[in-house]
């Protein structure tokens, strides 16, 4: 048996707790519990490039991979979901991350800093969200198919 499966699910697990812990990291940084806001923004920058990107690139493509000649709509659902999860990172948080970390190594850390921050948080969290689902739909995708009822 292929090891793809087991790397596919890794992959999308390591994105997953990766997302929450950059979230809950940022949070405390915002709440006063890191010395240095910008330092900390410089951090999670440095953790999405070297850890979140290739995670959520190895999960889509092992994903493409594993689903290649497959059709349902539990796997056409996951490939909208990992659609919007990529365009939700390059559009609207890679864009955030960078300009909150310009924001908050300025010191401008006022009522536009915790805007952008919110909808940083809540693009985030959706991702989180259709992760989840995903997440869903693969162990539904992997469980082997009831008989129907008599």
């Amino acid at each position: 048996m292929s090891p793809l499966p087991k790397i596919h699910a890794a992959a999308g697990g390591l994105a997953l707790v990766t997302i929450l812990g950059l979230q809950t990291f940022l949070a405390l940084a915002e709440t006063g519990y890191a010395a240095d806001l910008a330092a900390s923004r410089a951090a999670a920058l440095w953790v999405v490039a070297l850890l979140l990107v290739p995670a959520l690139a190895l999960a889509g493509g092992s994903g493409a991979w594993l689903g290649r000649g497959r059709r349902g709509p539990l796997l056409a659902a996951k490939m909208r979901r990992m659609q919007a999860v990529a365009a939700l990172g390059l559009v609207v948080l890679l864009p955030l991350a960078v300009a909150l970390w310009w924001l908050a190594a300025r010191g401008m850390v006022e009522g536009r800093f915790a805007l952008l921050t919110r909808i940083e948080t809540l693009a985030a969290l959706t991702n989180v969200l259709l992760l989840g689902l995903n997440l869903r739909d693969g162990l539904k995708m992997r469980r082997p198919a009831r008989p129907a009822a008599a």
